[in-house]
């Protein structure tokens, strides 16, 4: 297959994939940089969709001439306060409970990085491959329209036929959407991923592109990159530097279909497979952060010792060893980046509802 000839079927489409596709309504983000920068360096990016709405709901107010009932004017009950319970005293199983709790938690807050959705090639001109997922997903066509429901726990074949993608006994148009549902998975041959599957079938050959959100996308990719049992900074230094290169392609689209691929050549991107918890908290804490020159996003390349930066590169980027090496030193994320993207700062993306 020909990139015209790809890239024509796209134009032919993209048009109406894409508001299905779309991610959670945005606001505007707000490129913060730091104040030594120019004063240009503050970027306001409008979203085509509308502000998110936010809710808030208020009790009545009583009637100025309502009068209290007898029983409203007796003296409520005196609360005796519980007892606050000391961590100290948990049970190695309480203990247990105690984090995955808090790591449910963790996993379920929302940051500025869930607001932005990003198109990962997970397939690239595959002649078959299997999809399934663990709920009753729902497949649609490019309109929106629901086809089929699959089977939970049930693998598919899929495979181009002519004009059209065969799914097990069913023949299905050449573009399919794979919806799992808000907090599910699905799996793409011997992967599973979060978020949202976009099937297209052209010239005998499929292509699959992961929908999925920010956060989501820096949890695998931090988790794929580095060894979660590095030390914090060089963890955070990894998700700043992940998160400013994803940027990059999602302003800059490597190709009209995907923002960027999954593989070396861009960032290695797995699904949840290589998720844990000290790389997803690694994300979160700096949330939103990115390498920033002169107000702009920096295309943070890196790799894995500073021989395949020097080859690779030129020198100029994070090695990501070489890191590791200052996190143990006691050098933090910021000093780390700043020693590797020499003449940058940290900004910052930011939710604006005004």
């Amino acid at each position: 297959m020909t990139e015209p000839q790809f890239s024509s079927l796209i134009k032919r489409y993209l048009w109406v994939v894409l508001p299905l596709l779309g991610g959670l309504s945005l606001g505007a983000i707000v490129l913060n940089q730091p104040q030594k920068q120019a004063a240009s360096s503050q970027n306001e990016i409008a979203a085509a969709s509308p502000s998110p709405n936010v809710s808030v709901a208020l009790s009545p107010s009583p009637s100025p001439s309502a009068k209290p009932s007898p029983a409203a004017r007796k003296s409520p009950p005196t609360k005796v306060p519980p007892k606050p319970v000391n961590p100290a005293t948990y049970t190695e199983q309480e203990k247990a409970i105690n984090r995955e709790a808090k790591s449910r938690f963790l996993a379920s807050t929302a940051t500025v990085d869930s607001l932005i959705e990003i198109r990962v090639a997970i397939a690239e001109g595959l002649p078959s491959t299997t999809i399934g997922a663990f709920s009753e997903a729902v497949l649609m066509d490019k309109d929106g329209r629901r086809l089929k429901q699959l089977s939970p726990g049930t693998s598919y074949t899929a495979q181009p036929d002519g004009d059209s993608i065969r799914l097990g006994a069913w023949q299905l148009p050449s573009i399919v959407i794979l919806d799992p549902g808000i907090g599910q998975v699905f799996q793409l041959g011997d992967r599973i991923y979060r978020g949202r599957l976009l099937l297209v079938s052209d010239q005998g050959n499929l292509w699959g592109i992961n929908y999925v959100n920010l956060r989501q996308y820096l949890h695998s990719v931090v988790g794929s990159e580095v060894s979660p049992s590095w030390p914090m900074e060089a963890l955070k230094a990894q998700a700043v530097a992940a998160r400013s290169y994803a940027l990059t392609y999602y302003f800059k689209p490597a190709h009209s279909l995907y923002n960027l691929g999954a593989t070396e050549y861009y960032q290695v991107y797995t699904g949840i497979e290589r998720e844990a918890d000290p790389t997803r908290k690694a994300v979160d804490i700096t949330a939103g952060e990115f390498v920033s020159y002169r107000g702009g996003i920096v295309e943070s390349l890196y790799a894995a010792s500073d021989d395949i930066v020097a080859e690779a590169f030129r020198g100029h980027g994070m090695s990501q060893l070489g890191a590791l090496d200052l996190a143990e030193k006691g050098y933090d994320y910021k000093q780390i980046l700043s020693n590797y993207y020499p003449g940058t700062g940290v900004g910052r993306v930011e939710e604006d509802y005004n």
